[in-house]
């Protein structure tokens, strides 16, 4: 029996082949034959609340009242942000709301626009 690698993800150590891929039971985790290397480097993965991926530069839109921890005020509903910059982290947005200034938000208060 040949030796299967591990998984990139959680390094599991039983993966197994269906078809051209290596999966992973215990994290869901799929990756080519051909390209393992690929998928190890890719980085990190932002999506929105509806699973579209996002990249730096998009516009969101916000899916949530959010309110701003140590003011009064609220992110409405459907306040759109333009150009956003994706970081690591909790709150993997960082955007600037026009009439706020500079914030960072959670992914999955928003959506791409």
């Amino acid at each position: 029996m040949s030796e299967l690698p591990r998984c990139p993800q959680c390094g599991s150590q039983y993966t197994y082949m269906d078809g051209s891929l290596y999966i992973c039971p215990e994290c869901a985790h799929e990756w080519s034959i051909d390209g393992e290397a690929e998928t190890a480097d890719m980085g990190q993965v932002v999506k929105d609340a509806n699973g579209n991926v996002l990249q730096d530069g998009d516009s969101v839109v916000v899916i949530k009242d959010l309110r701003i921890k140590g003011s009064s005020s609220v992110v409405k509903v459907g306040t759109k942000v333009k150009n956003i910059r994706l970081v690591e982290g909790d709150h993997n947005i960082d955007c600037r709301i026009d009439g706020i200034g500079a914030m960072q938000l959670k992914s999955e208060f928003v959506k791409k626009a």
